[in-house]
C-alpha cells in the first residue's frame, strides 16, 4: 500500500508547481508575452501568447492556488474581520522617520501632521497608511529599546496619540515598527508580541510593520487580539511559507523583480484581499514599481525620506501616483475581485493587462512597457449589449460602432447601435486608446454610470490634459547646508593658554572622512554636504588650511556641567532626558569627572557659549585627533584596547569612564579621551527634510544581537551621522561634546 501511495503523492506534489515556478514571490506570466533575452542569435520579438498558451498558463496558476490553499488549510478569517478590512484600501502606504522636518517642529515644540500631509497630496495625491519609524537609524546609540524610543517621542504617549488622532483626522492609518532583532538593549521585561501590543493599543495605532521578518508569529496575533484593540500585522519580506503567514497578515511590502513582462504577486493571487506594497526605496526612476503594482492591483509603499537621505520621486513618477492612486482608490473593492485574470491577452507587443470583473462592471489595469507611444487597437473583448465602455486613464468613454465581424473596432465617438443599423450583433468588439512610453491605461466596462464616476471620469480628462511626457523624468538630490558655528572671540599670541585647554597649531590638512551610514552605497545624497562640495556624499575628500585654535584636552565633565548650571540655572524648554543619569539636580557620587551625558546638541552649545567658546567643526576636531599624517587612530594605525574603555555589551548602559582613565590614547597634539568613551557633538547639517549632526569619536557601548543598530567610528577617517528631531529624543546616555577657542 505505502509502495502504491507514493507515486500518487510524489505526482501530486509535481502538479502544484507553476511552470514556469514562482520565483520568490512572485509567479511568471505566459511564456511567450515577452521578447526574447539579448543573444548572440535573438531575432527579434516573440509574438503575443495565443488564446490556448494564455488559457494553459492562466489554467495551471489557478491550479497552483487552488492546491496551495487546500495544503494550507486557509480559511480566510482575518480578511473577514471587519476592525482589519481597512487594509483592502490602503494602497498608498509611505515610511515616515519621525526626524522628518515637516513631521515635526523643535521650535515650537509640536507635531505638524497636517504639513506633512498637505505636502504629500500636493505632489502625488497623498496617502492611505504611514508607517511611523522612531528605531534606525540612531536606535543602539545607547541602551533605549524600541518601545523606549516610541515613549521618548516629544508628548510622550499623550503627544504621540494626539499625533495618531491628527492621522486619523485626515483618514489615515498609522502603523508602527517592531524589530523583533532588538535583543541588545533594555530588557521590556515581556515578549514584543505583548509589548507591541499593550504599548500601540495605548497610542490607538493601526498597525504594526515587522522589520526583516518574513511571517508573523502566532504569538503576535494573540497577544494583539487579547489587549481588544487588534493590530494589523505587515511583514517586511516576502512570506516563505504562505500557508503559515497568510493566516494572520494582511499585508506584505513587495520587493519584486522587474522582467519585461509584468510578474504576478503570488499573495494577491492567493489571497485577492492581501494587501501588497510594492517597495524599492533606493530606486531613482520609479515607473517599474508603479507599472507593477497597477498591473497586479496592488499598493505602493511612496518612501522618500530614507534614513535621512533624501529619495524625492521626480515629477513624473510623482503624477503618475497621483493617477494610479485616483482611479485604484475609487475601483478598490473591484480590485479585490476573485475573479482577477492577469495578464489578459491584447493585441499591441509590449502592452499587458490584468481583469478584474465584479458584478455589472469590468476593470482592465494596463501598462505599456514599450519604451514608445502605442496607439490604436489595444484589446478584443466579448459583445455585450447595453454596455459602455470609459477611458479611465484619459477621462473619456469609447462608444462602439459595432459590425457583424470578428472583431469591431471601437472609437471614442457616438454612433448607432447594432440594432439601430438593422445589423446583427458581433461577436466581439476592440478597444482602441493611446498609451505613453512607458505609460499607463485604465478602460472600465460598464452597465450603469453612477456619480462617482462621473466625477472620476471629469477629474481624470483634466489631469490628461497634460501628458506624463510633459514632466520632467530627471531625478535630484536634495542640498544642504551647514549650521552656522560662529567663531569666538580669539585668543591672542602670548596670553596664556585657557585652561584645561590645548592648543592646535594651524597647518596645511588632507581632511579625508567618511559617514558609516549602513544603506545608500555611494549614491548622491547620502552622508553631508561639506560647505566646499556641491552635493551631500558618502565620501569626503578636501585639502585645506586649519586656523589655530585651542580644543579641550577632555569632553566637558559632569562637574564642569554643573558650574554651568549653578552660574546660570539653565534649564531648556524641551528638558525631556536632560540629565537623565542626575538625580536632584545633580550627578551621582564619583561621577565628577566623568564625561556629562544627555545632553542635546542645543544644550552643549548653550555651555559653549556660557564658556566663551564653541562646538569643534568636524574637520578640526579630527585634526586635532589625526595630526597631519592621516593615523588611524589617536595614538598610531593600530587598535590598543587598553587606550579605551572596556566595550559595555550588555542590556544595560553602565557609566562612561573618568576622562583621563586613558591618557595613553592622548593624540599628537596632546588631547586625551578622544576614542571610545563617549560620542561627541560637531557640526550640524540641514536640508529640507532633515537635521543631523555629525557625531566623532564612538562610545563604548556596543549593543549586540542586529546589524542595524547606530554603527561605531572609532576610527579617525569615519564618522556618524545622527538624525535629530528634538532635544528630548535626540539627548543619549553615550553623547557628549568638548568645546574649542578660536586663536590668532
Amino acid at each position: 500500500m505505502i509502495a502504491l501511495a507514493l507515486p500518487i503523492f510524489a505526482s501530486s506534489l509535481i502538479a502544484q508547481i507553476t511552470q514556469p515556478p514562482p520565483i520568490a514571490e512572485q509567479l511568471p506570466g505566459p511564456s511567450n508575452s515577452t521578447a526574447v533575452e539579448a543573444t548572440c542569435c535573438a531575432t527579434g520579438p516573440e509574438l503575443p501568447p495565443s488564446k490556448d498558451t494564455f488559457e494553459d498558463w492562466l489554467a495551471d496558476i489557478k491550479n497552483y492556488r487552488h492546491e496551495r490553499l487546500i495544503r494550507m488549510g486557509y480559511s480566510g478569517e482575518q480578511y473577514d474581520r471587519p476592525e482589519l478590512k481597512w487594509t483592502q484600501k490602503a494602497l498608498i502606504q509611505t515610511l515616515l522617520i519621525t526626524q522628518d522636518r515637516y513631521f515635526y517642529d523643535p521650535v515650537n515644540g509640536k507635531y505638524t501632521v497636517d504639513r506633512y500631509l498637505d505636502d504629500l497630496e500636493a505632489r502625488y495625491g497623498g496617502i492611505d497608511a504611514v508607517l511611523i519609524w522612531q528605531i534606525y537609524p540612531n536606535f543602539g546609540m545607547d541602551d533605549r529599546n524600541q518601545y523606549d524610543m516610541l515613549r521618548d517621542m516629544p508628548g510622550g504617549i499623550a503627544g504621540v496619540r494626539q499625533m495618531v488622532s491628527d492621522f486619523h483626522r485626515r483618514g489615515v492609518r498609522v502603523l508602527f515598527p517592531v524589530v523583533i532583532e532588538d535583543q541588545g538593549t533594555r530588557d521590556e521585561g515581556v515578549s514584543d508580541a505583548e509589548a507591541g501590543a499593550r504599548l500601540l493599543a495605548e497610542l490607538d495605532a493601526d498597525g504594526v510593520n515587522l522589520d526583516s521578518q518574513v511571517g508573523v508569529p502566532l504569538n503576535f496575533r494573540q497577544a494583539s487580539d487579547a489587549t481588544g484593540h487588534p493590530l494589523v500585522f505587515q511583514p517586511e519580506n516576502g512570506i516563505d511559507y504562505p500557508g503559515e503567514s497568510l493566516a494572520r497578515t494582511n499585508m506584505t511590502w513587495g520587493y519584486w523583480e522587474y522582467p519585461f513582462i509584468p510578474m504576478v504577486s503570488m499573495y494577491k493571487w492567493l489571497e485577492p484581499r492581501h494587501m501588497v506594497n510594492v517597495c524599492d526605496r533606493w530606486a531613482e526612476d520609479k515607473t517599474n514599481d508603479l507599472q507593477y503594482a497597477f498591473f497586479n492591483g496592488v499598493g505602493y509603499e511612496s518612501w522618500e525620506n530614507v534614513w535621512g537621505i533624501w529619495n524625492q520621486m521626480d515629477d513624473r513618477d510623482a503624477e503618475a501616483l497621483r493617477r494610479v492612486a485616483t482611479i485604484e482608490r475609487a475601483y478598490s473593492s473591484v480590485l479585490l475581485s476573485p475573479q482577477w485574470e492577469p495578464h489578459t491577452p491584447m493585441l499591441e507587443y509590449g502592452v499587458f493587462a490584468s481583469r478584474f470583473p465584479a458584478g455589472n462592471q469590468t476593470l482592465w489595469t494596463v501598462v505599456n512597457r514599450n519604451a514608445y507611444d502605442v496607439a490604436g487597437r489595444q484589446i478584443e473583448v466579448p459583445y455585450r449589449q447595453g454596455v459602455r465602455y470609459f477611458d479611465l486613464w484619459h477621462g473619456v468613454e469609447l462608444t462602439p460602432k459595432p459590425q457583424p465581424t470578428l472583431a469591431v473596432d471601437v472609437e471614442k465617438t457616438a454612433g448607432p447601435t447594432h440594432e439601430q443599423a438593422g445589423e446583427s450583433a458581433p461577436r466581439t468588439v476592440v478597444l482602441s486608446f493611446d498609451m505613453e512610453a512607458h505609460g499607463f491605461g485604465a478602460i472600465l466596462e460598464t452597465t450603469e454610470v453612477s456619480d462617482p464616476l462621473r466625477t472620476l471620469l471629469t477629474s481624470m480628462h483634466r489631469l490628461a490634459e497634460r501628458p506624463l511626457a510633459s514632466y520632467s523624468h530627471e531625478w535630484h538630490f536634495l542640498s544642504q547646508h551647514i549650521v552656522e558655528n560662529p567663531p569666538t572671540d580669539k585668543v591672542r599670541h602670548g596670553d596664556p593658554a585657557p585652561e584645561g585647554m590645548v592648543l592646535i597649531p594651524g597647518g596645511d590638512f588632507d581632511l579625508r572622512v567618511s559617514g558609516l551610514e549602513i544603506e545608500g552605497a555611494s549614491m548622491p545624497g547620502v552622508d553631508v554636504q561639506m560647505p566646499w562640495e556641491d552635493s551631500p556624499r558618502r565620501v569626503h575628500s578636501h585639502q585645506m588650511q586649519i586656523d589655530p585654535f585651542y580644543m579641550d584636552r577632555y569632553p566637558v565633565t559632569n562637574g564642569q556641567f554643573k558650574a554651568f548650571l549653578d552660574s546660570t540655572h539653565y534649564r531648556p524648554k524641551d528638558d525631556h532626558n536632560f540629565l537623565r543619569d542626575w538625580r536632584g539636580g545633580t550627578y551621582p557620587d564619583g561621577w565628577a569627572n566623568k564625561p556629562v551625558t544627555w545632553v542635546a546638541i542645543e544644550d552643549a552649545r548653550a555651555y559653549a557659549s556660557w564658556a566663551g567658546k564653541r562646538l569643534p567643526h568636524e574637520w578640526e576636531w579630527q585634526y586635532a585627533a589625526q595630526g597631519t599624517d592621516e593615523r588611524l587612530y589617536p595614538w598610531g594605525n593600530g587598535w590598543i584596547p587598553a587606550d579605551v574603555p572596556v566595550p559595555d555589551r550588555g542590556r544595560m548602559l553602565r557609566a562612561a569612564d573618568d576622562v583621563n582613565a586613558h591618557p595613553d590614547g592622548a593624540s599628537p597634539f596632546g588631547v586625551q579621551d578622544l576614542v571610545g568613551n563617549v560620542w561627541q557633538w560637531t557640526d550640524e547639517y540641514q536640508d529640507l527634510h532633515t537635521r543631523a549632526a555629525i557625531v566623532r569619536g564612538g562610545s563604548y557601548y556596543q549593543p549586540q544581537t542586529t546589524p542595524w543598530y547606530f554603527p561605531q567610528a572609532y576610527r579617525l577617517d569615519e564618522h556618524g551621522k545622527y538624525l535629530l528631531m528634538s532635544p528630548g529624543f535626540d539627548r543619549s546616555g553615550t553623547i557628549g561634546f568638548r568645546c574649542v577657542k578660536d586663536a590668532e
